[in-house]
């Protein structure tokens, strides 16, 4: 399924002063099958680097930063030549390598000639480790589930798509019915890339309602596993009362909801870290629409 981020990605590789990439996104929004297939479309080959579950790969950051070193690593296990412009450099689930990330830096200033991306699903939750972030020295993009055009074409409607494109209001105002009714189906099929898959292969709603338990349940998962056992309460509370003060007229987040007497103040980490994860957008009420927003963002009103 093509993603428009595949265009910012090619403007990246042929930026006169590029810098290495830092491709953020939740789990399984489609961020290792976006860098392959730009590799695989814009490059004579790819070095493919999977830090989860490598402790080989891991540790041969931690004796220095000499890049030289690095990429003959890399091509020793991977079997794969690098070649200055010619080969892309990925580095996937980089938070498993936090000396990793420092290295990007390294490979800015000593090694420009070699494009790198490196992407993790919880690359947010790690840079609050003390990990040295190469402040100047990247270039970020943030991968979100598929956006409604996006959908169109994945489920086969380009021509819809296509009339978006014009933004002709006559021709939209005449396929009224066919946009509501596919609206109405990205509503309930949502953007992941697996569950819009399966619709398009399947036009089963019972197949994508498995997938979407599923994925939940993968992201429920992660709470366990990352975050420290106290918190683990505050997060699933947090994490279960969004769909249902969503659900309501509410003009606010209310933490009353979440659990009787709580305030903002007790559920604050359990926010930034849903929000770190790229799990939920914290959407701040503004006290007037003016620019920037930022400036009239009220920050004890929000919804999540």
């Amino acid at each position: 399924m093509e993603r428009e981020l595949m265009k910012s990605l090619v403007k990246w590789k042929t930026a006169p002063r590029r810098k290495p990439l830092i491709l953020k996104g939740a789990r399984q929004v489609g961020k290792t099958w976006l860098m392959k297939e730009f590799g695989r479309r814009y490059f004579q080959n790819v070095v493919y680097i999977n830090f989860d579950n490598n402790p080989r790969m891991q540790q041969i950051f931690e004796q220095d930063y000499d890049i030289r070193r690095i990429l003959l690593a890399f091509q020793v296990e991977t079997g794969e030549s690098i070649r200055p412009q010619e080969t892309l450099i990925i580095l996937d689930e980089v938070q498993e390598a936090p000396q990793a990330i420092s290295a990007l830096k390294y490979f800015c200033e000593n090694a420009p000639e070699y494009p790198v991306i490196a992407a993790g699903s919880l690359l947010g939750i790690a840079l609050h480790k003390g990990i040295s972030f190469p402040v100047g020295k990247v270039t970020t993009m943030q991968l979100y589930p598929l956006s409604f055009y996006e959908f169109l074409r994945a489920v086969h409607e380009e021509r819809l798509a296509d009339l978006l494109d014009q933004r002709d209001p006559a021709m939209l105002k005449v396929f009224h019915d066919r946009f509501v009714t596919w609206l109405k189906n990205y509503y309930y099929i949502g953007g992941m890339p697996e569950a819009v898959a399966a619709f398009a292969e399947t036009a089963d709603y019972s197949v994508v309602r498995q997938i979407q338990n599923d994925l939940i349940t993968l992201y429920e998962a992660d709470f366990s596993k990352h975050i420290i056992t106290a918190e683990i309460p505050r997060v699933r509370m947090v994490w279960n009362a969004i769909p249902l003060q969503l659900a309501k007229e509410n003009k606010k987040f209310f933490f009353g909801q979440v659990k009787k007497g709580a305030r903002s103040k007790d559920f604050e980490i359990a926010i930034e870290w849903l929000v770190d994860c790229g799990l939920i957008a914290k959407v701040n009420r503004v006290s007037k629409p003016a620019m920037p927003l930022k400036a009239y963002a009220e920050q004890n009103a929000y919804k999540l």
